[in-house]
Formats: structure tokens, C-alpha cells, sequence
């Protein structure tokens, strides 16, 4: 099997903010491709449970890369591999699944019945966050200082946080402000849309290859989430980096490196661990 790894990136970060993982990986002779925004392609619009998010990545990986893939994400892009891995086989040869805490039980249930009464907007607070976050600044050193004083940013590597301030802004045409370039109401709708019931999915589609979670030892996602959804998908492939739910971002070097340990385990052990669901 050739070494791919196809990457998707979280909620509202260019996967080019990514660009150290992608050295470590290639390093490691492995191909790396990736979309760079997700659900900013008009052919793929964002809509609940987020069917053509799944399809852009899927219509990614048959146009662009031609054969089975690691796939590699992170929050979104893990919920996001872990579906095409599901209703698409015959395109993963395994997942990382990068903090991406999968809702069970109750939490699962309120989640369904707020997207039923459409009141995501009341129950999601990273999409009011999203809707009203800061995204226009008047220069560069306005748009660093307004970074540098976040401690969520200030936490990042700091050559995270520099492609973070190129990529994750675009220039407007007077050349010193910069804006977002992942539109914020796109990220909101993301979040407000988000699919429930993946443990329940797995049961009825199976993936059929194995797949890893690695979390943040301080990641306040997961905690309030828990882990026993996503357990009951990985099983016992469930690993801890030190850090917040942005750890890629914080600790990218160790990040690499464990996503290259669980995609050596798959290579000898691509054996996958049994979907359950109650």
C-alpha cells in the first residue's frame, strides 16, 4: 500500500495552518494532501449532519489523491474522516482521529432534540462565539498583538501561530488590513449543523479499517463530552498528548510523531475494533 496520509483540518483553521505536521509526515516519506477550507466550496455547502462536507472529502481523495488513504483530522476533520471511513471503505486504510469527542448517550439525545426544535444557536456556544469573533483588523501589528494577548494563541508554537497570522487571514486591497479568511458565518453554521448518532452510524456501516483517537490530556472538549462514544469506535487504540484541544497547534512535533506511531500499529494490525452501540 503506498503511504498517503489525507489530512482535514478543524473549524475554522486553514489546513495550511497545519504546515509543520505536513513537514513531519512528508519527512517521514509520506504523501500529504488536504483541503484547505472546508465548506467553502459552493458545491459543497454546509447543511445539517453535513452530507457534503463528507462528499467534498470523498470527491478529494477519489480526484485528487487516486487510492486508499490514511486519513488524519482534527475536531471536524476527525468527525469528518471517521464518516467517510464509515460510508466509504473502500477509501481508508485507517484513522486518526485527532480530539474529536464522538456525542453518546444523553448528551448525544440533547443534541438531537435542540437540532429538532432548531435551537443549535442556544446549546453551541463555540457557533455564537464563531458568529461575533473579531475579523477584520487595520494592519499587521494590530492583527499579531490581537493574537499574542489570547492565551489559546499565545500557547501555540510559535511558528504555528506565524502561519496562523499568513493563512489564516487574507489581505484586503489597501495592503495593510487583513481579515479572516475562514469565513466566521461558515464556521458558526458548522458548528450549528453538526451530526449526531455516529456511534449508531458505525453500528449500521461499519468501517473497515482501524481506527485511533488521540486526545488532549487538558482538552475542556473531550471532558465535556467524555470519551465513551469515541471508545466505543476505536476501542482500545486510544492515546493522550499533552495539551489543550489545540494541541496540533501546541505540541505539533509530538503530534506528528504519535499519528506516525498509530499509522505503523495499523500497518501491522489493520484489524478494526467493533462499533457498538446500546
Amino acid at each position: 500500500m503506498r503511504r498517503t496520509i489525507v489530512f482535514s483540518h478543524a473549524n475554522s483553521f486553514p489546513a495550511s495552518t497545519y504546515r509543520l505536521l505536513f513537514e513531519g509526515w512528508r519527512a517521514a516519506g509520506y504523501e500529504v494532501h488536504a483541503i484547505d477550507k472546508l465548506g467553502h466550496d459552493p458545491r459543497y455547502p454546509v447543511t445539517m449532519n453535513w452530507p457534503h462536507l463528507v462528499a467534498q472529502l470523498k470527491d478529494h481523495i477519489e480526484r485528487e489523491v487516486g487510492h486508499p488513504a490514511y486519513l488524519v483530522g482534527h475536531s471536524l476533520g476527525g468527525f469528518l474522516s471517521m464518516m467517510v471511513a464509515s460510508s466509504h471503505p473502500h477509501l481508508a486504510q485507517g484513522v486518526v482521529v485527532l480530539d474529536s469527542p464522538v456525542l453518546y448517550g444523553w448528551k448525544n439525545a440533547g443534541v438531537a432534540l435542540a437540532k429538532r426544535m432548531g435551537r443549535m444557536d442556544k446549546v453551541m456556544t463555540p457557533a455564537r462565539i464563531a458568529a461575533e469573533r473579531t475579523h477584520h483588523w487595520p494592519n499587521p501589528q494590530a492583527l499579531h498583538a490581537h493574537f499574542q494577548a489570547k492565551p489559546k494563541f499565545a500557547a501555540f508554537h510559535p511558528d504555528v501561530l506565524a502561519d496562523y497570522l499568513q493563512h489564516g487571514t487574507i489581505p484586503l486591497p489597501d495592503g495593510q488590513a487583513r481579515r479572516l479568511s475562514f469565513e466566521r458565518d461558515i464556521e458558526a453554521h458548522i458548528y450549528n449543523t453538526m451530526p449526531h448518532g455516529l456511534v449508531q452510524a458505525f453500528r449500521r456501516h461499519p468501517h473497515r479499517c482501524p481506527v485511533a483517537f488521540i486526545g488532549g490530556t487538558h482538552s475542556r472538549e473531550t471532558r465535556r463530552v467524555g470519551i465513551e462514544g469515541i471508545r466505543r469506535i476505536v476501542g482500545q487504540r486510544l492515546s493522550w498528548i499533552e495539551g489543550t484541544h489545540l494541541y496540533p497547534f501546541e505540541h505539533p512535533e509530538a503530534t506528528v510523531a504519535e499519528v506516525l506511531k498509530w499509522i505503523a500499529q495499523f500497518r501491522t494490525d489493520p484489524t478494526p475494533a467493533p462499533a457498538t452501540a446500546r
